[in-house]
């Protein structure tokens, strides 16, 4: 919907949002895809703890509280924090992206493994309980529509992206599923939040698939934190700190000031990472997802079709909204 409103108005995802209903709609843009990168940081924070810690605590036996693996992350992040240009960056991303497919890789060999020695072990078809939570953690998984107009932009043969998007989605859709249903059929009612920490944790090759993810995520988190900076950067500095020492030392500030914000809100969300992931998901994911897209694309439909369609997805959006962010909050609250 976003790419075929896009050829009707080549602009950015906040810039159509402007166009098309005005100022108030890029803000609402612009603060989801501001809050859905922080939630995507703090969330990859806690992840990098976790499975530092459980090396640490296996290798060395050093045996600290999770926070302070939190809070050690500032120290690499502020630096790479001051990164003006997103190329530069994309490196790291590539040794992440090599890090995470081995994790995956080991994941399948092992679930596929222990299925065969062990057989399924305790599943239940359906959770009552929690399969809100579900709903906002698969938006939380998906989510990426913030890239979809940069990508497009990218394209030498921009016209062949919707081919693309399928395929990609289509094979993700496969990996996560897969991987999903693969673990909890391999360890059941046990599964923790971060699925690496339920393989065996003295096994050494399981120790370097633990690092190894860590430091892909790591690596990765620079990448989900340089478009909220630039967003609110946009919104709080009128002057360019490219030839004024001082407007540069004042977003040099921010950018550190953020950083620490974000190890504080990934410490306060550490003793719930499922719940956490799934209230950004549902609040701040949503929207761009199954809200903004379908609103903008009302607007350039021919079709009667097309307009029910529009209608529905938006429906479906605000429901998950409200519903899937007040159980999420409820449940939390209720702990």
């Amino acid at each position: 919907m976003l790419v075929r409103t896009r050829t009707h108005y080549p602009f950015s995802f906040g810039d159509i949002g402007n166009a098309l209903y005005g100022s108030w709609m890029r803000s609402a843009v612009l603060f989801s895809i501001t809050i859905s990168q922080i939630g995507f940081v703090c969330a990859y924070m806690i992840f990098v703890a976790e499975n530092l810690k459980s090396v640490a605590e296996q290798v060395f036996d050093i045996r600290i509280d999770l926070y302070i693996y939190i809070m050690l992350q500032i120290l690499i992040y502020v630096p790479l924090a001051m990164i003006r240009r997103i190329s530069k960056l994309s490196f790291t991303a590539l040794i992440a992206d090599v890090f995470i497919m081995f994790g995956l890789l080991y994941l399948y060999y092992f679930d596929i493994n222990q299925l065969v020695k062990e057989g399924v072990s305790d599943i239940a078809a359906f959770n009552p309980d929690d399969f809100a939570l579900f709903i906002g953690t698969a938006v939380f998984t998906f989510e990426g529509i913030g890239l979809i107009i940069p990508i497009t932009e990218s394209m030498k043969e921009p016209e062949k992206f919707p081919k693309v998007l399928t395929g990609v989605m289509i094979f993700i859709s496969v990996l996560f599923t897969s991987i999903g249903a693969l673990s909890y059929a391999t360890f059941g009612s046990n599964i923790k939040t971060v699925v690496i920490i339920n393989l065996p944790s003295d096994d050494p090759l399981v120790q370097t698939v633990q690092l190894l993810y860590a430091l892909a995520i790591l690596l990765s988190i620079p990448l989900q934190l340089f478009p909220a900076i630039r967003i609110m950067e946009q919104g709080l500095f009128v002057k360019s700190g490219k030839n004024d020492l001082y407007v540069k030392w004042q977003k040099n500030i921010f950018r550190i000031l953020t950083v620490i914000a974000c190890a504080l809100i990934a410490w306060g969300g550490a003793s719930d990472l499922d719940k956490f992931v799934s209230l950004i998901g549902s609040f701040a994911c949503v929207p761009l997802c199954f809200i903004y897209p379908p609103l903008f694309h009302y607007k350039v439909a021919r079709t009667f079709g097309a307009k029910m369609l529009d209608i529905f997805v938006l429906t479906f959006g605000v429901f998950s909204l409200f519903y899937t962010t007040h159980v999420t909050i409820r449940k939390w609250g209720g702990e």
